[in-house]
């Protein structure tokens, strides 16, 4: 589920967490998630500091140089011919942070902006950007104070950085603008004097160094593919429950049918249902030669073909978020020889492609599991279960509606598939003439997640009260151990009831991975 804007967690105890270092290797996704939703706490690499120190000599010297270099002695974007005298400088980076912090909306969620900054700062501590030793320092001090800028929905379009949600934290760390402190609304001067951290002066070309870069969209691409993996691995156990109770055959997700199609990520998928459905009672029911079923239906025969391109695509973006956190973004750049070049690599398409081919995959996995919510609701197909699983037929209408709620949202998560990097609005004068629209792909990717986690929690609900309605017929140790954990926040069989909290509640067993943790543990091994 997604974590609004000012909500938090029970911060964990830093003595026990371990720091995440930056500047002395890439950052992993893994690193971004513990320091943007567990609040890991941030150190900097000694050696990579001293780089930074280092870079910064260089800009220094050129900001003495008669001859203009654009965002140390010139302006910005379409004002890049303009030069600014040294007096004027640090007011000419101050006025870029302020002009360009210029988000709308309503704010967004604190481990976004918490990764934004991370990533920011990793850049930072690269020593190609020629900020000040004490500017890295800030942005870690801030991070480890909890103080989270207020960045707002609207502002980046994907190219020449995620810049109006950058320049939010920028400002702040500048002692200016608002932010939230243990979810609390603060002024920035106020919560920066309270933690003991001295607002920055930017210097020449910092400003430019602060705002440059595709942080807030990789950050959530980076939040998006841990999140996607677990529920990925969630569909695999619905999809088995699914054919488990409505007395499917686990014989297509042999290992060598699968093989004749060596797709990587369908391999997976059927490893996962072939263990989940392994020695199940329900499975093994209808084994024998009085079955009359030739094949299933495609929503449960092909799942290890959806939910395997689905993990294919996951290994993709895996890989353009590994390309993008090990890569230095800003404009101009510090070469490694000692040049300030201009260059493009502040264009968010690589990022914003795969957040928008994440987004396809979600909608796709989560139509399929609405088919199979709403094959267990007809008796013309769900193999001898009563109409919408009701209790007393006529009276009860069972779990009619919640499959209402799964198709409403797959037809949400349709829209949200329509890609966003495809469009492009000219900004900057035309300077800027083709942008990503990166950030948007990736705002509607988090609530695509968010649909898809939904989804699944009602083919769960429901895959769990078709088999309760099996007995004495038993599921697997897997997917029973499963439907236990359901019922710790939702009731079984049984007349209607008020239905939108244990929705809710399975949502949650979803997204915190206690479905994945209940299957996993009962088969003494991990899902992959």
């Amino acid at each position: 589920m997604l974590h609004t804007a000012g909500t938090t967690a029970p911060l964990p105890d830093a003595a026990t967490t371990p720091p995440v270092t930056v500047g002395a290797r890439p950052l992993t996704i893994a690193d971004v998630v513990a320091v943007a939703r567990h609040d890991a706490p941030v150190a900097l690499d000694p050696a990579a500091l001293d780089a930074v120190a280092a870079s910064r000599a260089l800009v220094e010297a050129l900001a003495d140089d008669p001859q203009p270099h654009y965002g140390i002695s010139t302006g910005f974007g379409a004002l890049a011919t303009t030069f600014i005298p040294a007096e004027r400088r640090a007011q000419l980076q101050a006025s870029l942070v302020r002009s360009h912090a210029a988000g709308s909306g309503p704010e967004v969620e604190r481990e976004v902006v918490r990764a934004l900054m991370l990533l920011r700062l990793a850049t930072l501590m690269t020593a190609r950007t020629g900020v000040q030793r004490r500017t890295v320092e800030t942005y870690a001090a801030l991070l480890n104070a909890g103080i989270t800028p207020v960045v707002h929905e609207y502002g980046s379009l994907g190219c020449s950085g995620d810049l109006a949600p950058l320049a939010h934290c920028a400002l702040a760390a500048m002692g200016e603008g608002r932010v939230r402190v243990a979810g609390e609304l603060l002024d920035a001067s106020t919560a920066l004097a309270d933690a003991g951290i001295e607002p920055v002066v930017l210097a020449e070309k910092e400003g430019l160094a602060l705002i440059n870069g595709t942080d807030g969209m990789l950050g959530m691409l980076a939040l998006a593919l841990h999140d996607l993996h677990g529920l990925l691995v969630t569909a695999d156990i619905a999809a088995a429950m699914s054919v488990e109770a409505l007395l499917g055959t686990d014989a297509v997700f042999a290992d060598d049918l699968q093989r004749l199609r060596p797709h990587a990520g369908q391999a997976v998928s059927a490893g996962n249902l072939r263990a989940l459905l392994a020695g199940s009672p329900l499975v093994a029911s209808h084994k024998g030669p009085e079955c009359t079923r030739v094949q299933d239906a495609y929503s449960l025969r092909c799942a290890p073909q959806v939910h395997g391109g689905a993990r294919d695509t996951l290994a993709h973006a895996t890989l353009v978020a590994e390309g993008e956190l090990a890569s230095a973004i800003d404009n101009p750049v510090l070469t490694l020889d000692g040049r300030v070049e201009s260059n493009g690599n502040f264009h968010g398409a690589p990022v914003a492609y795969a957040l928008d081919f994440l987004a396809i995959v979600v909608a796709d996995v989560a139509s399929m599991s609405e088919r199979r919510t709403d094959r267990f609701l007809d008796p013309a197909r769900n193999q001898g279960l009563p109409p919408f699983l009701a209790h007393e037929v006529g009276v009860d209408s069972g779990l009619m509606i919640a499959q209402y709620t799964a198709a409403g949202i797959v037809s949400e998560l349709k829209r949200l598939a329509a890609p966003a990097s495809v469009d492009s609005i000219p900004s900057s004068a035309m300077q800027e003439d083709h942008v990503s629209m990166g950030w948007a792909a990736a705002r509607k990717l988090r609530r695509a997640l968010d649909g898809l986690g939904r989804v699944l929690a009602i083919e769960l609900l429901t895959a769990a009260r078709g088999a309760e309605l099996r007995a004495p017929l038993a599921q697997g140790a897997a997917t029973s151990a499963v439907t236990a954990a359901l019922r710790t926040v939702a009731a079984g069989p049984g007349p209607d009831r008020f239905l939108a909290p244990e929705l809710e509640a399975a949502t949650a067993l979803v997204a915190s991975g206690t479905i994945r943790t209940a299957a996993e543990q009962a088969l003494a091994s991990p899902l992959p």
